[in-house]
């Protein structure tokens, strides 16, 4: 695929946000995610690296965002061509140069987050072109990888985190994980709705999955010093209103670092781009476009490299920048966020959720449950 013409445009301007980007930085930013695609569609982490399901994907929307529909139509045609007949996608595949067919992937496992994730890029792209034709063929994609994803589903409503390589299943369950899978099985549903497919068995896997999310922590593995355990049941639409308030109230200060952005690991001295973002989406998600803004503000002049790329972390006691590269993840997770911020439908309809469908009432659901509600 060729580089884009360096002409902002419309889409540019939509996603300049004042006192974060313009929109000859957003265009750079567009440019950096499109040199790293391959020619086959993939958007590997940077060239030379591997790439996995859901930072491609994340990839494809932030360039759909963007207006580079073709792009991100290609990136979810690679997904399609390299769909396991199970449904499910390897953790980890190596970069390859153009015209080089694909090696064997280099992390067999298969992770229920990373399957699950297809459906909300298949429903972002769909509402961003309104093309009908892809959407009939994205389906069957689609709808294998929930059903691999909800294999792993156990009986308190949790999913299992990974298909080991050796083929056994881990069924210890992540709450970030869990909260992916919960923003996607919502997606998943609207897809289903929008083709006037119902599919009564997801509804009541969401609605144990949101239970089990909001209710009971215990449920999954203890991950607190992780920052997206604190924001994710947030982002993914899980816990929303008063509570979502009250559990980014009670992590603020152990992990945001006023003037950097946020930290990956609590308490180390490291803040990144993708959870600095991840956590402006899930403040405009609770109507906090205010801190939103200042957390994407505050990332520009430690990890915006001269590309238009961003770096991955920053470690501030060492004013260093952590790893050396340059990620298409964290650079699409910015994209995304200006993008809500400036109120692009398609991606505040995935992320904002009022026209997602929730599935079956999670109260009621647990009440079924084998383990208790």
């Amino acid at each position: 695929m060729t580089a884009l013409e360096p002409r902002p445009g419309p889409r540019t301007e939509r996603l300049a946000l004042p006192g974060v980007l313009s929109p000859e930085q957003v265009l750079r930013t567009v440019e950096g995610i499109a040199a790293v695609q391959r020619a086959d569609g993939a958007i590997p982490w940077f060239r030379g690296h591997h790439l996995d399901p859901w930072d491609h994907i994340e990839s494809a929307m932030a360039l759909d965002a963007a207006g580079e529909h073709e792009r991100a139509t290609a990136a979810y045609r690679w997904l399609a061509r390299h769909q396991n007949p199970d449904g499910s996608w390897y953790a980890a595949y190596p970069d390859t140069p153009d015209g080089v067919a694909a090696t064997e992937p280099t992390d067999r496992g298969r992770e229920s987050n990373f399957c699950a994730y297809v459906a909300v890029g298949a429903w972002h792209h769909y509402l961003s072109t309104g093309d009908d034709t892809f959407l009939d063929q994205i389906w069957p994609t689609v709808f294998a990888a929930i059903e691999f994803v909800l294999g792993l589903q156990q009986s308190g409503g949790q999913i299992g985190w990974r298909h080991r390589a050796d083929g056994t299943v881990d069924p210890d369950a992540l709450l970030t994980g869990s909260s992916s899978v919960y923003q996607a099985l919502r997606c998943a549903l609207a897809i289903a709705e929008h083709r006037e497919e119902p599919q009564p068995d997801w509804e009541l896997s969401a609605g144990l999955l949101g239970h089990a999310i909001r209710h009971h922590p215990e449920r999954f593995l203890d991950k607190h010093r992780y920052s997206m355990d604190w924001y994710y049941p947030v982002l993914g639409g899980a816990v929303t209103g008063a509570a979502a308030k009250e559990r980014i109230e009670e992590g603020w200060d152990r992990f945001v670092v006023p003037g950097l952005g946020v930290r990956c690991v609590s308490p180390n001295p490291w803040v990144t781009g993708g959870e600095s973002c991840e956590l402006a989406l899930a403040l405009w998600v609770m109507g906090e476009s205010d801190r939103a803004v200042d957390i994407l503000r505050w990332i520009q002049p430690t990890l915006r490299a001269e590309d238009g790329m961003y770096w991955t972390g920053y470690v501030f006691e060492d004013d260093a920048v952590w790893p050396e590269e340059r990620t298409t993840w964290t650079a699409g997770s910015l994209l995304l966020a200006v993008a809500s911020l400036g109120g692009d439908e398609a991606t505040t309809a995935v992320f904002g959720g009022e026209r997602l469908p929730r599935g079956l009432d999670s109260d009621c659901c647990a009440q079924g449950m084998s383990d208790g509600s």
